[in-house]
């Protein structure tokens, strides 16, 4: 299974660039729960707007996400349509599911430093755990724990706009996954998102970022969260760039078939 995968949520600060279109290559490495495997792909920023292509094979999976809009699409290059998703009415379904007071969370400098695209990238440990009931049944909790290093390059070309965007998507209760897999793992969506709000006090752009997502529980759970074991995610940026962005990247083309989900 090919996912894709979204780096994180930068703050906004004065002292970073002004504002300009972003542009981020990248790839991308995940194993467990059925997915393994290498991915290459680009994600474009443009205001409020964000576009993500992920290529695996012969295939480009394509998720644009309209925060102003209050929609995300997904469609991929074999296909002349694309999905639709209300966000505003996905974000309350998901938060139901999902008891955010039990979010515990830290993000702390580990001093290392790191060679990662030819920039200098400084070292976090991150953690950040949440207790979520899953496939939104309450009589099946679970605790997601996700944990791992990540590499910031502060103040980084396009991070002003790369914050801007995030913040404004976790302000209005987004995730950063296709929503048919957040339906069953909310709180592996939900705790990515807070991961996003740990990053947004540091500033810069996150260069390589490993997630370990670990799922445990009690009782009956125990014994079937163990059988799905764990899962592991590392995204690497190989480039930023900053040159303007046209409209029509963040759109589906033109005559494609518009699909409503819920």
């Amino acid at each position: 299974m090919k996912l894709a995968f979204i780096t994180t949520v930068l703050s906004l600060s004065l002292a970073l660039p002004a504002r300009a279109d972003v542009t981020l290559k990248q790839n991308s490495t995940g194993k467990g729960l059925g997915m393994s495997g290498t991915t290459s792909g680009a994600t474009y920023i443009k205001g409020n707007k964000m576009r993500t292509d992920v290529v695996a094979g012969d295939k480009t999976q394509t998720t644009i996400f309209d925060v102003d809009g209050q929609k995300m699409y997904i469609f991929d290059s074999k296909k002349k349509e694309a999905d639709v998703w209300d966000m505003a009415a996905f974000a309350q379904e998901v938060s139901k599911s999902v008891d955010v007071s039990s979010t515990k969370a830290s993000l702390k400098p580990n001093g290392q430093k790191k060679e990662i695209g030819g920039k200098t990238a400084s070292g976090y440990d991150m953690e950040v755990t949440m207790d979520a009931a899953m496939g939104g049944s309450k009589d099946m909790t679970m605790t997601v724990t996700l944990e791992g290093p990540v590499w910031i390059v502060p103040n980084a070309p396009g991070a002003a706009d790369f914050a801007r965007f995030y913040k404004g998507a976790v302000e209005k209760g987004w995730i950063f996954s296709d929503p048919r897999a957040a339906k069953g793992q909310p709180g592996q969506a939900k705790a990515m998102a807070e991961m996003y709000n740990q990053l947004a006090a540091i500033g810069g752009i996150p260069y390589e970022t490993e997630m370990n997502i670990k799922m445990g529980g009690s009782g009956p759970m125990a014994g079937l969260l163990a059988k799905m074991g764990n899962m592991s995610m590392t995204q690497t940026v190989q480039s930023v760039e900053t040159e303007t962005l046209t409209d029509d990247l963040f759109a589906p083309p033109a005559g494609y078939k518009l699909n409503p989900k819920k």
